[in-house]
């Protein structure tokens, strides 16, 4: 269980600070409303009633709209079917258990269909379809936040050393980021590291903004000077980890 201060916010603070270096508040502002766009789209699609009309460029569409799933994703639905994807997400959004049990059903199922999906997209593809068809109800876990297997992500550099976010299983470890998201998401706008006016929005870029800096720094330590040329810009980089660098056709607002 997560107790005491919980976020490093001067941390926080110089993250946001390195990343504005980069890019502008505007641009992370046009991100966030990027993914208010996503989330139309996710909450149209899998509204209560609505996934049951869900048709094969939809399914497509919303595979697409997330980092580790997006060139996996013909093989998931090909796999799944579009009637067994369906099934998949009434149960990970409207199934009587408990957020995390849900979540852990779904990533079982998606990282059980074989070496061409990487294990992880189960919870970071469940995680999403969670947050951005109800974004007040829950919370954003990928791979790029928290890696249990490597013990690295956006979270640990931004909270504090002693929290410890591995709950040992897929439920236990959604609960306690689900804790930590919520301390970032109450402080952040106030301690001036979250882009302002867009809610849980502005908490996902600024996560992605943090992991964005530190594979910055981490890849220019180790890479060559013409390779560190082709590292995208941070902006660019930022709207790949959250799934909006190209809408999917699909899922295009009209």
């Amino acid at each position: 269980m997560l107790v005491g201060q919980v976020i490093d916010t001067p941390t926080a603070q110089e993250f946001t600070r390195l990343a504005l270096e980069r890019v502008s508040a505007h641009d992370l502002g046009d991100i966030a409303s990027r993914l208010q766009t996503k989330s139309g789209f996710f909450t149209t699609a899998f509204g209560p009633g609505a996934v049951d009309d869900l048709d094969e460029d939809a399914a497509m569409a919303s595979l697409r709209y997330v980092f580790s799933s997006r060139r996996r994703a013909k093989v998931i639905l090909t796999t799944l079917t579009v009637e067994g994807y369906r099934r998949a997400i009434r149960g990970l959004l409207y199934a009587d258990m408990t957020p995390g049990q849900r979540l852990e059903q779904f990533a079982e199922l998606i990282d059980g269909i074989g070496r061409d999906v990487q294990e992880g997209t189960g919870h970071d593809l469940g995680s999403e379809i969670l947050h951005f068809t109800d974004p007040d109800a829950y919370w954003l876990w990928t791979r790029w936040m928290w890696n249990p297997s490597s013990g690295t992500g956006a979270l640990p550099l931004v909270i504090m050393d002693e929290i410890d976010l591995d709950g040992g299983t897929v439920s236990e470890t959604y609960s306690r980021i689900g804790i930590a998201y919520a301390f970032l998401n109450d402080v952040g706008e106030a301690a001036g590291f979250r882009t302002e006016g867009y809610g849980v929005f502005g908490t996902d870029v600024f996560l992605a903004s943090v992991y964005a800096v530190y594979m910055y720094t981490t890849l220019r330590m180790r890479m060559t000077q013409e390779f560190n040329r082709i590292i995208p810009e941070l902006a660019d980089l930022v709207q790949r980890l959250l799934g909006v660098h190209r809408l999917p056709a699909a899922a295009e607002v009209s």
